[in-house]
C-alpha cells in the first residue's frame, strides 16, 4: 500500500488525466506499478520522468539523495516488466538500467535541466541510477485512460496542452523573457529533446486521426466534410510549424538562436490551441451522441 502522500497523488493523477497539484504541480509525472521484489505484490509509485526523443522515457532513482535506492528500483531489478500510466495511456513496459556511459550523459542532461539532481547526487555515495522504460508493442489501438472516444480526444488534447505549457515555461527560464541569452551559452540538451518529442507526438496523433477517426466520422456524418477538410489543412499547417521547430532545435547547440526558437514555440502554441479547440467543438458533440462508440 502506498504511503498516504503517494496515495493522494495517485488518486488525483488518475482522476484528472495526469494533472496533480501541490508538490508535483507542473511536473512531468508517471505512475509506475512494479512487482514487489520480495512479496510479488503490485506497488504503484508516482515518479518524475524525462522524454527521450522517441517512445522510451527516462526515470531517475534518486530517492532524494538517500543512501539506499528507492523500493521501486529494487522491484525493477527483480522484475523489469511494469505498468506505466502517463495520464493518457496505460501500457506495459520493460525497464532497462542505463550503462555507465549512457547514464552519465543522460544524468548530465537532467542536471542541466534541473540542478537539483546534482544536489541529490552530492548527498549520497551511491551512483544514482537512470532507467529507460521501453513500451511493449501490442496489437490494436493503445489503451487510453478514458471512458469514451470523446473523453479520449479531450484527454489527449489536454496532454499536448500541458506539454506545451511546460516547454514554454522551461524555455523562458532558460533564455529569459526577452528570448536572449549570453553569447556562447548553448540551448539546454533536455529542452531540445522535449521539443523533438513533442513534435513526434503531435505528428503521430494527427496521422492517427487522419487514418482512424476522420474516415469514421466522414462515413457516418457527411455534413462534417467541410470541418474535416479544415482540420486536415490545419494538420498540414501545424506540420510545417513542427518541422521548423524540429530543424531549429536539431542544429548544433552553438548555432541555435534562442529567440527564434522561443518565437516558434509561441506561434505553434497559438495555432495548435486554436486547432484543438475547433476540433473539440466540431467532433466531441458527435462522439458523445447516441450510437457513437469507443
Amino acid at each position: 500500500m502506498p504511503n498516504p502522500f503517494n496515495q493522494q497523488v495517485i488518486e488525483e493523477f488518475r482522476a484528472n488525466g495526469g494533472r496533480v497539484g501541490g508538490y508535483f504541480e507542473g511536473a512531468r509525472l508517471l505512475l509506475l506499478t512494479t512487482t514487489g521484489a520480495r512479496t510479488g505484490a503490485p506497488h504503484t509509485t508516482p515518479v518524475g520522468y524525462y522524454p527521450d526523443g522517441g517512445e522510451r522515457v527516462l526515470v531517475i532513482a534518486s530517492a532524494g539523495g538517500a543512501p539506499q535506492h528507492p523500493d521501486w528500483f529494487h522491484n525493477l531489478l527483480a522484475n523489469p516488466r511494469l505498468t506505466v500510466e502517463d495520464g493518457v495511456f496505460i501500457y506495459e513496459a520493460d525497464a532497462v538500467v542505463l550503462e555507465p556511459a549512457e547514464r552519465d550523459a543522460v544524468f548530465a542532461r537532467a542536471v542541466e535541466a534541473d540542478p537539483g539532481w546534482a544536489e541529490y547526487q552530492a548527498k549520497t555515495d551511491r551512483v544514482i541510477p537512470v532507467v529507460a522504460l521501453h513500451p511493449i508493442p501490442k496489437d490494436g489501438p493503445p489503451h487510453v485512460n478514458a471512458g469514451s472516444m470523446a473523453e479520449a480526444l479531450k484527454v489527449v488534447h489536454d496532454a499536448f496542452r500541458r506539454e506545451l505549457r511546460l516547454i514554454r515555461k522551461e524555455f523562458t527560464a532558460a533564455v529569459g523573457t526577452d528570448g536572449t541569452r549570453a553569447p556562447g551559452v548553448p540551448l539546454g540538451a533536455q529542452l531540445r529533446v522535449n521539443c523533438l518529442t513533442l513534435c513526434q507526438g503531435l505528428h503521430n496523433h494527427h496521422t492517427g486521426e487522419e487514418l482512424g477517426i476522420f474516415p469514421l466520422l466522414a462515413d457516418r456524418h457527411p455534413e462534417l466534410t467541410p470541418a474535416l477538410d479544415r482540420l486536415r489543412r490545419e494538420h498540414e499547417r501545424i506540420a510545417e510549424l513542427l518541422e521548423e521547430l524540429r530543424r531549429a532545435v536539431a542544429q548544433d547547440q552553438q548555432d541555435t538562436d534562442p529567440g527564434r526558437v522561443l518565437s516558434q514555440v509561441e506561434r505553434l502554441t497559438t495555432e495548435l490551441e486554436a486547432h484543438l479547440t475547433y476540433e473539440e467543438e466540431q467532433l466531441i458533440p458527435l462522439l458523445t451522441s447516441p450510437g457513437a462508440s469507443r
